[in-house]
Order: structure tokens, then sequence, then C-alpha cells
């Protein structure tokens, strides 16, 4: 046994059971490890990005680490961006990465590169592999993963170590415990709850997912104000789900929405602060005044601290009923446009699907279709860069193959990882994937006008348009194997989206707005 065999046993006895892959040469023995030794599921992507963004969205919904396999330094650079993004999700992914044979690394050969520097970039936990020992760095990698509610751990595997001769596997230790509130801060968020001062807690992380929403739900009957920071991991929405407001990524629309809450309580997570700094506008979303109570710091064990201040406030006992809402109703034009595309899809969501959201601009009034939708989970783009909702459904497909993805994708963002269709396509992943075509970067003609370019010219325009030539989504989904139609009505929306969801296997709707 060598040390890439011992390496995927090892990677296997710690419940390791999928390797989203873009291998090169000093992968090979790993890849020819893979063969050798049954039960790891190996999803092939054409680009880093695509590796990366899938293991983001497996992460966030099978709620344990994917394996990536990833060539050398400039392959972990070409996965940073979806690896920001899992970072700030705290989604568990755990990435090997190969490195030349370490008497090789002496010659400025074309590959070598710094990878250790790289990795400490993106990862929370990171260490060069070594010899037999590779099954105990595994095994310390794996920990690491799963540790503080999901991190970023990078397993460096040189060429010889793969090569050379390996050890028994072990299974991963459990991961660290958690971080839990202390005694005095839950005493002083107790008292400021009430002490009829307007109140507001601050939640994501596990607290927005069932459980956590039952026990948000009783803090809201004693008169807590709930709302979750405006990008999270994962959460549980749609019919009998407690709704959860998010602050709004504008900061006119944030600071208004957080205007008279007198203290926030953080659990888990950030101070609201502003996506971008602007000339003459605040940096901070809630009042200068406010008092802020870090609660629970991100990364800790957000039910126990919910759980604690129930008991606290007396809010035990039977459990809150969830006030209905009205599902959602189909929309009354025939003309399509962003509103009416996701009032069409509200109405029409399968039951427990997962709904993946990079639209963007073009998706900022989904909440209000979907409170009463179909019982759903929400994943969305968790640290603002781009091309990560394509991937991110391929993941959370293969995490969940009973379940049918929705993808919610621009069409400027989804360029940036389209090769994702193609995995979806051999994987046969019962993903619809819409485009929302508005043929621009539309987010960024907001961003100009943010500071201060009210009347951006040709120039400006040519760097946020996408037209000549216009994008064609239903040749490019074509050329991967995807089947795929246009639409620019609602109700031809509705004939195909219906279509694509009582059908097996990936699809993809452009739908033209303006």
């Amino acid at each position: 046994m060598n040390g890439a065999e011992s390496l995927v046993k090892t990677l296997l006895a710690s419940d390791i059971e999928v390797c989203f892959a873009n291998p090169g040469t000093s992968e090979m023995h790993f890849v020819a490890a893979l063969d050798r030794v049954p039960g790891m599921r190996c999803v092939l992507g054409l680009f880093e990005g695509v590796v990366t963004g899938a293991a983001d969205g497996y992460g966030r919904m099978a709620g344990k680490p994917a394996s990536t396999l990833l060539h050398l330094g400039p392959g972990l650079a070409n996965g940073i961006a979806n690896l920001h993004n899992a970072r700030k999700a705290r989604t568990p992914v755990l990435n090997i990465v190969g490195e030349h044979a370490s008497d090789h690394l002496r010659y400025e050969s074309p590959l070598r590169s710094d990878v250790p520097a790289t990795a400490a970039l993106i990862s929370d936990w990171y260490k060069v592999g070594s010899g037999p020992g590779i099954v105990d760095d595994a095994a310390e990698a794996v920990q690491a993963a799963r540790s503080r509610d999901g991190q970023i751990a990078t397993l460096i595997l040189p060429a010889d170590t793969a090569w050379g001769p390996g050890a028994s596997p072990k299974a991963a230790p459990e991961p660290l415990p958690l971080a839990r509130a202390d005694a005095a801060g839950i005493a002083q968020a107790v008292a400021a709850i009430r002490s009829g001062k307007r109140v507001a807690i601050l939640a994501t992380g596990k607290a927005l997912e069932e459980a956590g929403l039952a026990l948000l739900g009783r803090l809201q009957r004693g008169g807590v104000r709930i709302h979750a920071q405006q990008s999270n991991r994962r959460f549980a929405r749609g019919r009998g789900r407690l709704i959860v407001p998010r602050v709004p990524f504008s900061i006119e629309q944030g600071v208004e929405f957080l205007k008279d809450v007198e203290v926030l309580i953080l659990v888990g997570s950030h101070p609201p602060a502003a996506f971008f700094g602007y000339p003459d506008k605040p940096r901070m979303l809630s009042q200068p005044g406010c008092v802020t109570i870090p609660l629970l710091e991100p990364g800790g064990d957000a039910l126990h601290t919910l759980q604690w201040l129930v008991d606290e406030l007396g809010q035990g006992g039977p459990a809150v009923a969830v006030p209905e809402v009205a599902a959602p109703a189909a929309p009354t034009s025939d003309a399509l446009n962003a509103d009416t595309l996701m009032q069409a899809m509200a109405a029409l969501l399968p039951e427990h699907a997962i709904l993946v959201d990079e639209s963007v601009s073009s998706g900022r009034s989904l909440f209000k279709f979907t409170d009463g939708a179909a019982p759903h989970d929400y994943l969305q783009i968790t640290g603002g860069s781009i091309g990560s909702g394509l991937p991110m459904a391929t993941g959370a497909s293969v995490a969940c193959p009973d379940r049918k993805v929705v993808c919610f994708e621009g069409d400027g963002s989804g360029m940036y990882t389209l090769q994702a269709l193609w995995t979806q396509a051999r994987e046969q992943l019962d993903v619809v994937t819409v485009i929302l075509a508005n043929r621009s970067y539309r987010i960024l003609h907001g961003e100009l006008a943010g500071v201060g370019i009210t009347n951006p010219g040709e120039q400006a325009h040519r760097m946020l348009d996408l037209n000549a030539p216009e994008l064609d989504w239903v040749a490019l989904a074509r050329g991967q194997g995807v089947e795929a139609r246009r639409v620019d009505t609602v109700s031809g929306f509705v004939d195909v989206f219906r279509a694509a969801c009582a059908a097996k296997g990936p699809f993809v709707i452009e739908a033209v707005i303006p």
C-alpha cells in the first residue's frame, strides 16, 4: 500500500465519500488509488472553480466535507474564488493539493510555486503531508474541516509521499467542541431583552436551519425581533417555517431596516457592515448609538446559545405556531421581468427543493415571493465572489440526489463557471438552471451610481454590458450536453419550468428579461 492508497483509505474511514477533482500529473498516484480503493465517488470538474464551488454546495447540504483534488499551486489558485465563498459560509471543505516530489522543488520547473503560501490565503488549516505520516495528516485535516462549524482545510500531497510507502489508515478524531456563549453574555442579553428597549437578534449558521428556527420562534414570541445577516450558508424557508428577514444589501435600505434597533445581539454573526465603503456613506448599518452584544462568536454553538436564552426567558413549553402565509400566486401579467419570473417560480417550486441563488441584482425581491412557497432550503453566494451558483447547485445535487435543485443564475456570473453544466450532464444531476439574461453586469450599473457616477460614458457601458455579441445560453448549454430552452414571456416560462421540474436530469432555461 503506497501513501496515496493509505490517504484514500483514511478519508473513507473518516466518512469522506465524495471527491470533486481536476487532477494533473502530480496527482496521478492519487487518481490510481481512487481506482484501486473502492468507495469514493469521484466527480470531474473541467475548471477548479467548479470543483471548489461544488464542494461548497455539497458541504452545505451534506453537513460534512467533500474532498477536492487540485493540481499544484495554479490549480489551487484557480479554485480560490469559490473557496473564499465557502469560507465565508463556514462550509466544511477538505482540499487535497498535489505538489512536486520533494527533491524536485530545488529546481525552477514551470509549475513550481509556493503552494503553502497559496493555501494560507484561503485555508483555516493547512499542512504539507510527509511520508507514511500522511494518514495522521489526513485525519488531522478532516478534523479541522469539521471544527468550528465548518472550516477550509488544505492538505498538500507531495508526489513522492503519494508513491512512497503508506501506513495503516485511521479515522479522523471528533471535531473540536464548538465555542459557547458564557454566562455573563447571556445575562447581558437577557437584561437587555427585559429592559423594554428595542432589541434584535442577528443570527446565521445553524440558527437558520430547522432546529434553530424553532428556537428563534420562541424568542420572537418573547418580544425579540429576529433578523438574519445578509449572506448565510443555508436557510430553511417556505411554508411552515418562521419568516426571518435578512439585512438588505444596499446601504440605504440596510440603515432603514435597523434604524430603530437599540440593542443588537449577535448569535454567530458579524456586526452588520456595509458590503462596500462608499464616499460619504456609513460603514456600519446599525445606528451609532446601538449597543452590540457579541453573544456568540462566528462558528460557535448557535443551538446551545439559543436554547439557553429560551430557558432564561421562560419561553419553553408548547412549540410556536408559525403564522400561515398565503401561497404565492401566479403573475397576472405575461410580461417577463425579474419580479414576474421570481413570482412564477415561487408558485411552481417543488416540495423540499433546494433553491440556489446567484441571481445577484435581479433576485433581490426573491424572498417576498418565496415566504409562502413550498418548503425548501435556500443557498446563496456568501463571499461576493461571483461564479458560485452553477457549481454550488452541482454539489448540492450530489449531496441530495432525491431532491430537485433549482438554480437562479445571472447571465454574467454564470459565465465564470459554466463548465459546471458539463458535470451536471455527465453525472445526470437533477438541476434546473434558470438564467436571468439581462445582457449586463446589472449590479455594477448600480455600483457606478453608488460611487457618484451618474452619467457613465461609452467605455464604462462597454465594461458592464454583455451585448455585441449577446450570449446564447441555449447553445452554451447544449454544447455541454444539457437540454435548454429560451423564454421571453411568463406563460412560456411557466410551461417550460413545469416540464423541467417534472422530468429528471439537468435542464437550462434562458429567461430573457429587461
